[in-house]
């Protein structure tokens, strides 16, 4: 849950919107409550009493609430559309017993997540339009940051590109403050972390023939766990590769460290052959080459982090990335518990992600040495968190207009920096005739 704040006369000006507060909603996306519907509301029930707290309490009525869900809920409603409609309704009717403005509940397309991302980056970063220090609303002479977001069921790249874009579903086109920009995006259902990982043991346990003992590779030596066939079934992204044994049969999977079997198997995720365009990033998906500074948050940023704090090691090339992935691969169980102990639940994927993170940037994206290190892995700008929620808001509320705003602000601001800039010069004249007044006296005296 994000709360954001910006002075009520200004709404239509840029950068007056920040993060007011945050709150991480307990246990998992509301995609996993398919099977009970009312506890998706529930889930929310901790972060809506911290907005009660954070809100004044004189504009409860007045604040709108808004909320997008994204991947987890676009993998169940083509899954099961009822159950995801049960769901949405569940904390529809959680998020109307709260006295803000509610204004419905909305499952984002893989598209919207993935502009909205990028405009979040770029009006925090401002890259559309800002404002000088005497009020006036200046074009910066700067080109805007590409988007790559990585969830937990999706992976998005958005960018602006001068090439043609020979896929016009991977085409948007926006006009924001008077300027248009031809932006390429696309979302790769199934290739969030979460999803990755299931589709990843799906074929490890596909090449070792369900036995009831299976190597993993890109889990650490001295780690093991028994799994239900159900867990890594239960989605869309699976189910074709879904075996004829029963769903509730358990099988023993142990970490064996291999790094480099570790990315033969994460490689055949991706297609890399298929392409009907004159380029490709995989899965037959049209991109243009990429081009220009980007910004790559959510799942990027934590396992880059993970890389640079835990394990100490620098990102600055794709082969830095590579070499870090092979040495997490490498590393033991016990290891890495005595490294980041707070990190227990997820330790055991990083392995994996940190490989496919390397493999979809380089192989998929096309990010090389010369690109690469124009990535940025951040979490935040300022004070304020990057992701489609901010954008999100700001479309559903009207925050950015299509054209340049008028200057009748700019020029009553003006005015107004122009008195107390005469006013300042006023008060510093009169201070400095007081004291040379002053020292004159005394000399008259003496």
């Amino acid at each position: 849950m994000f709360i954001y704040k910006w002075p009520a006369d200004k709404e239509n000006d840029t950068g007056v919107v920040s993060e007011h507060s945050m709150c991480d909603v307990e246990g998992p996306g509301i995609s996993s409550y398919s099977s009970n519907p009312p506890a998706a509301g529930t889930s929310l029930v901790h972060c809506l009493n911290q907005g009660l707290r954070d809100v004044p309490k004189e504009k409860h009525e007045g604040t709108p609430l808004y909320l997008g869900a994204t991947a987890g809920m676009r993998l169940l409603n083509i899954a099961n559309p009822q159950a995801s409609d049960a769901v949405l309704s569940a904390v529809e009717a959680t998020l109307k017993s709260y006295p803000f403005n509610f204004r419905g509940a909305k499952i984002l397309s893989g598209e919207e997540e993935g502009v909205f991302g990028w405009v979040t980056a770029n009006y925090l970063l401002e890259n559309f339009i800002k404002r000088g220090w005497l009020g006036e609303w200046i074009q910066p002479q700067k080109k805007t940051l590409g988007a790559l977001d990585f969830g937990g069921a999706s992976t998005q790249i958005t960018f602006e590109s001068r090439d043609t874009i020979e896929d016009p579903r991977n085409e948007v086109m926006l006009k924001l403050y008077g300027q248009v920009y031809k932006v390429y995006t696309h979302s790769f259902l199934c290739y969030g972390r979460d999803q990755v990982l299931k589709r990843l043991l799906s074929k490890i346990l596909q090449a070792e023939s369900y036995q009831a003992t299976v190597p993993h590779p890109c889990w650490p030596t001295g780690y093991h766990k028994s799994l239900s066939l159900s867990s890594v079934y239960d989605s869309p992204c699976t189910e074709e590769e879904r075996p004829s044994l029963a769903l509730n049969t358990t099988i023993t999977v142990v970490g064996t460290g291999n790094g480099s079997l570790c990315a033969l198997h994460i490689n055949k995720l991706f297609d890399f052959t298929t392409c009907s365009f004159s380029r490709c990033s995989f899965d037959g998906i049209f991109q243009p080459e990429v081009s220009g500074n980007f910004i790559a948050f959510s799942a990027f940023f934590y396992t880059v982090d993970f890389i640079q704090t835990v394990m100490g090691r620098s990102v600055h090339l794709p082969s830095d990335l590579k070499n870090a992935a092979e040495t997490i691969c490498a590393t033991s169980w016990s290891e890495l518990l005595q490294k980041a102990p707070k990190l227990e639940k997820r330790l055991s994927d990083y392995c994996a992600v940190s490989i496919f993170v390397y493999l979809l940037t380089t192989k998929g994206y096309n990010f090389n040495n010369h690109s690469f290190p124009n990535i940025a892995f951040q979490k935040k700008a300022g004070e304020t968190s990057i992701g489609w929620a901010l954008g999100y808001m700001l479309n559903l509320t009207n925050m950015i207009p299509a054209e340049k705003p008028s200057s009748h602000k700019s020029m009553l601001y003006n005015y107004w920096v122009i008195l107390i800039l005469l006013f300042v010069v006023t008060t510093l004249t009169s201070l400095v005739t007081a004291i040379c007044l002053l020292r004159r006296s005394k000399s008259l005296t003496i």
